[in-house]
């Protein structure tokens, strides 16, 4: 589904403020993966999403999704294949317009009919009924606009609008990172619902490693710019936290809490 071959990213060439970003990335994301990733800041998790997405340039190396190489595409035309979110509860959806209107932009995804704001009878009750999934009474406000949500509210149902076309692949930039405890932990379980619903390949992006062990079926761990290995199978089911960081210690040196939670 996902492959990356050979891939570098270089920030500000040939001047002092040089950042290899990326070094020489080899990853392979199969049908149906769900890959929580893990690193300090810095460790180029973001960059390798946008290397996906297309809105970096990569200095080296292939992106290739679903059997294609989508290398020089460029974002626009990758994102008929890509749903994503970043950790900003207010992006991703239109503040003004109503939830319904939201569901309806989302629902035209990657189709050639025109821009329009009716919504018919079946429609209306589609998007109810898929609000009515995330529980949350959304689906009892349609016709509010989106800014009167809560951040929370907010983030869910950007979650369902990137997935109401299910897309080749999902891309979840720290998607709970702005949100309170509690709130993140539903956040959370909807979208490990509708991961499964839909069986999408997903990457996800985490500061917490108690998700990134509980969540998927892969954990990617990176530092600096590298893969330093990927966690799966008994291995990775029977680890804890301390158990990560006692990996990180023995393949890069010594690494404390704070520079990977």
């Amino acid at each position: 589904m996902i492959e990356i071959k050979n891939c570098n990213v270089i920030f500000n060439k040939n001047t002092v403020n040089e950042n290899h970003a990326l070094k020489d990335i080899d990853l392979r994301i199969n049908d149906g993966d769900f890959v929580t990733v893990i690193g300090s800041n810095g460790a180029g998790k973001s960059t390798l999403l946008n290397v996906i997405c297309g809105n970096i340039e990569i200095e080296s190396g292939h992106v290739i999704i679903d059997n294609k190489d989508v290398t020089k595409d460029k974002e626009y035309k990758r994102a008929e294949l890509i749903g994503r979110l970043s950790q900003d509860p207010l992006k991703g959806t239109a503040p003004h317009m109503t939830i319904e209107e939201n569901c309806l932009l989302a629902y035209g995804r990657g189709s050639k009919r025109k821009l329009r704001f009716s919504i018919s009878k079946e429609e209306r009750a589609y998007f109810a009924s898929q609000c009515k999934k995330l529980n949350l009474g959304l689906e009892n406000r349609m016709k509010a606009e989106v800014g009167l949500l809560s951040g929370g509210q907010r983030q869910a149902l950007t979650l369902l609008m990137a997935t109401m076309i299910p897309p080749h692949c999902l891309l979840l930039d720290e998607h709970t990172a702005a949100l309170d405890p509690k709130t993140a932990e539903n956040i959370m379980r909807i979208t490990d619902d509708i991961i499964k619903e839909h069986q999408i390949t997903t990457l996800m992006i985490t500061h917490n490693i108690d998700h990134a062990l509980k969540y998927g079926n892969k954990t990617l761990i990176m530092n600096e710019g590298r893969i330093l290995g990927i966690l799966e199978g008994e291995e990775r089911s029977k680890m804890t936290k301390e158990d990560v960081l006692k990996y990180y210690e023995k393949i890069h040196g010594v690494l404390s809490d704070s520079q990977i939670l």
